[in-house]
């Protein structure tokens, strides 16, 4: 009789790697149109001093949307389009690396810990860089800027689109030099890993829990598409404090973590450390419930040919 809390789990070695790409980078770009608004509000939010511009999420998507229209929430989306590869970089070292530690350890909590984590450190090296630049983009407002920078080249249709990521380019490189696209990086490494090796535990957990809760007929994917939201909800409310610093630190060029966090408490104090937050949850549920439902789903078509009849996934 066949064990109704074990949810199949489709491996690294069961997949055809030519559709897990193309459909994978499909995928990635139609989940980063539909919750870029929200993580331009969120960076926003984190940055600003106290409530000085915006009271919270719901305000600030409806100011923004009055001030700068619905362009202004896409602010800096063509640059951060390029994490595309990073994406695919992270679900690559994801499954070679739960494969690799399957040698030693069979627990599924262990190889989604380890791979989480490693997908995470891979991910994070391409993705900085691309991160700082579409964050200063995304600081920019109407006449002003939230950040250190600055655009000035806005003088038609063609210069806001690429004069305004050359003139971002080239002032970072000026103040900081070539270190200055990897501002931030130890604190996006204790951001991200984190919340990488956290989410992949709780959402195997959660998924394995509700099963024992729900009918034996109850779909699989169903269980998936609850648990990933509320992996990530776990993993955003543990790690938000550290990305409340690490946006600082990116946009607002400090260098010390310690100090900036120093900064952060001594003007906000602890709630400061819950900035973004509920944009950060709000735009992760029907995100994540995309991407599990996705991912999911992008293994299945993907399974190699010999595999799709031959089990029950």
């Amino acid at each position: 009789m066949e064990d109704k809390r074990n949810i199949p789990i489709i491996e690294w070695e069961h997949l055809d790697k030519k559709k897990f790409y193309v459909f994978g980078v499909c995928m990635t770009m139609m989940i980063r149109v539909s919750v870029y608004p929200f993580t331009l509000i969120r960076t926003r939010l984190q940055v600003q001093k106290g409530k000085s511009l915006y009271n919270g999420t719901f305000d600030a998507f409806v100011k923004i949307l009055r001030a700068e229209g619905a362009a202004g929430l896409y602010r800096g989306f063509l640059v951060n389009t390029f994490t595309l590869i990073s994406g695919q970089c992270y679900v690559t070292t994801y499954e070679l690396t739960r494969k690799y530690v399957s040698k030693y350890n069979n627990s599924n909590v262990i190889k989604s810990l380890v791979a989480g984590g490693s997908a995470s450190l891979v991910a994070q090296s391409i993705t900085v860089p691309i991160d700082v630049i579409s964050q200063h983009l995304m600081m920019q407002r109407d006449g002003e800027s939230m950040g250190r920078f600055k655009v000035r080249y806005q003088d038609c249709k063609r210069a806001v689109v690429f004069g305004q990521t050359k003139d971002i380019i080239v002032q970072i490189f000026k103040a900081d030099g070539l270190r200055g696209f990897y501002r931030g990086y130890v604190a996006s490494l204790l951001t991200y890993i984190p919340n990488s090796a956290v989410w992949w535990p709780f959402y195997h957990f959660y998924a394995e829990q509700l099963s024992r809760l729900t009918p034996k007929d109850c779909p699989h994917l169903l269980l998936q598409a609850v648990a990933g939201p509320l992996a990530a909800a776990t993993a955003s409310t543990l790690t938000n404090p550290m990305d409340v610093i690490r946006a600082r630190v990116q946009v607002e060029g400090k260098n010390s973590i310690i100090l900036t966090f120093k900064q952060l408490m001594a003007e906000e104090g602890p709630w400061g450390l819950t900035k973004g937050l509920s944009a950060r949850i709000i735009s992760a549920t029907p995100s994540t419930i995309v991407i599990v439902v996705g991912y999911e789903t992008l293994k299945k078509l993907s399974l190699r040919p010999e595999l799709v009849d031959s089990r029950h996934w």
